[in-house]
Parts: C-alpha cells; sequence; structure tokens
C-alpha cells in the first residue's frame, strides 16, 4: 500500500486490477486544457478527474469558501463510484506538476474520508514520460460501484473562524513569494498574505527533475520552518484550498503528519474585505 508518493517504476509494475489511476491535470488561466491533454494521451488506465467539478463545490464559491471549495461527502462518494473505485482500492493520482495541481487535493481528499491507500505519482506525467513508459489516448470504461465515504471530523479542516481560535495555528502559504508578499495577483480580487502567515512556496518541495527532495532534506526544511511546534499546530493554506495539499503532502510523507488545511485559503479570506490583509516579506 502506498500512502504518500509513488515512483513511475512502482506505478507501472501494480497489476492494473489493483490500481485507479487518476489524471487530475488542470491549468488554472486554461479550466478546459487538462482535459484535452488527458485526450491526447494519458497513463493507461487512468480516468479524469476535473478539479471544479470532482474535487470542489463550485456552487459554494458565494458563501466565503473560496474558489475551489470542497465537495459534499455524498458528491465526493458519487465521484469516486463513477470511477469504479472501492474501498481499499489502491488510488494514484497523478498532474503535471508533480501534485500541485490537483493531485494532491485529490490524496488529501482520500485522507479525509480515512482511506490510506492513495499515492501522488513522483514526478507527475513527465517523469511517466521520461521513463519511456506507455500512453494511451482510449477513454477507459470501468464499472461504477456504490460507495459512501464519510469525511474526517471537522478538526482535520479548519474556516475562517478557526485562525482566531486559541491556541493559534501557525499558517503556512503555499504560493509562490510574489503572490505571497502582494506584489502581484493574477487570481484573486485583492493582493497579500493573512497576517502572521508564513511562506512555503509548494516549489521548493520538489528537486530540478520535478521530483519531490529526499525526504531528510524535506525534514530538515520543514522543521526549520515550524520550529518547536507540533504538526498538529500547522495549519496549510494556498490561494484556493489545492496547492496547500502539497505542502500537507510532504510533512506527511517525511513522517510530520496531523498538519490541517485551511480549505478557503486566500481567496475565502479576502471574500470578506473588512479582514486584514498583510504585504511585504
Amino acid at each position: 500500500m502506498k500512502t504518500t508518493l509513488i515512483s513511475a517504476a512502482e506505478l507501472a509494475a501494480l497489476p492494473s486490477d489493483q490500481v485507479l489511476v487518476v489524471d487530475c491535470r488542470k491549468d488554472l488561466a486554461d479550466p478546459a486544457k487538462g482535459r484535452r491533454d488527458y485526450l491526447d494521451g494519458h497513463i493507461p488506465g487512468a480516468v479524469y478527474a476535473e478539479l471544479d467539478a470532482d474535487l470542489s463545490d463550485l456552487s459554494l464559491q458565494s458563501q466565503g469558501m473560496g474558489r475551489h471549495p470542497l465537495p459534499s461527502a455524498e458528491a465526493f462518494s458519487s465521484v469516486l463510484g463513477r470511477w469504479g473505485w472501492r474501498p481499499g482500492l489502491q488510488v494514484v493520482a497523478y498532474d503535471a506538476a508533480s501534485g500541485a495541481l490537483a493531485a494532491a487535493r485529490l490524496w488529501w481528499l482520500l485522507r479525509f474520508a480515512a482511506e490510506r491507500a492513495v499515492a501522488v505519482l513522483d514526478g507527475g506525467y513527465g517523469a511517466w514520460l521520461a521513463a519511456g513508459l506507455p500512453v494511451e489516448t482510449v477513454v477507459p470504461l470501468r464499472t461504477a460501484t456504490t460507495v459512501a465515504v464519510r469525511f474526517e471530523p471537522a478538526a482535520a479542516v479548519l474556516d475562517h473562524a478557526a485562525l482566531h481560535a486559541a491556541p493559534v495555528p501557525l499558517l503556512i502559504d503555499a504560493r509562490a513569494m510574489p503572490r505571497y508578499r502582494g506584489d502581484v495577483e493574477p487570481l484573486d480580487p485583492v493582493a497579500g498574505h493573512v497576517p502572521g502567515a508564513l511562506n512555503r512556496p509548494f516549489a521548493d518541495n520538489l528537486a530540478a527533475d520535478g521530483r519531490f527532495k529526499d525526504a531528510s532534506e524535506l525534514r530538515r526544511e520543514f522543521l526549520a520552518l515550524i520550529g518547536p511546534r507540533a504538526p498538529a499546530d500547522v495549519l496549510h493554506m494556498c490561494g484556493s484550498g489545492v496547492t496547500a495539499c502539497h505542502n500537507l503532502l510532504a510533512m506527511e510523507h517525511i513522517g510530520l503528519g496531523g498538519s490541517r488545511l485551511y480549505a478557503p485559503s486566500w481567496s475565502g479570506w479576502v471574500s470578506d474585505r473588512s479582514r486584514a490583509v498583510a504585504t511585504g516579506g
């Protein structure tokens, strides 16, 4: 059972009937590009997960829950059933950014539903291609299942009020530093960050080849960042609660499990213009 990361070689060695592979590619600047890329070629047997429709509930955007509000357990169960998933079946998610553009979000949603057998393809689709492994354009026909997952207690995911509750969590922002500082803001109406939040761009988790850094190096970096805080006191955020899952995955991979997600993230925070905004580093 793989629970955090899996290599392309390890995935290729798994029997097809013992794994559900999910293509999560997404381009926020071109919402339809991920599906086009999937149809142009994907890992054999992979189904496609649409971030906006399958891993989010956009109907909640107007309620201050950010650009990618979490789906309900019922809606997520329906998606899993459409893919032919069953409890205990190994899931491997991938995208074009070593998990940062929705694969880690799927990983986190399944973990939120108390499923452990889920991993992200280290290096993403690029690592699969670099290994010379086969691709296909055929959309697989999987037999639908009926499943009903339940999300874990809300302690695993926190909302706006939790940022002001005692004890105050350590908030880590996964966005690139220019967005964190407020130098630029391509997606949300206000630039900057939540006062007190630290910056850990998700890209800092990756080596030059697009794979995750060595676990010992990642552990040193995260321990330096969180100091004496326990992982349970760490709360992750980003622009809309998607790339934040990359930092959460990284911490879980290096044995610092138990950190949590501020799901509305920056887009949810600035939905109320009375909330304070910080800029600079």
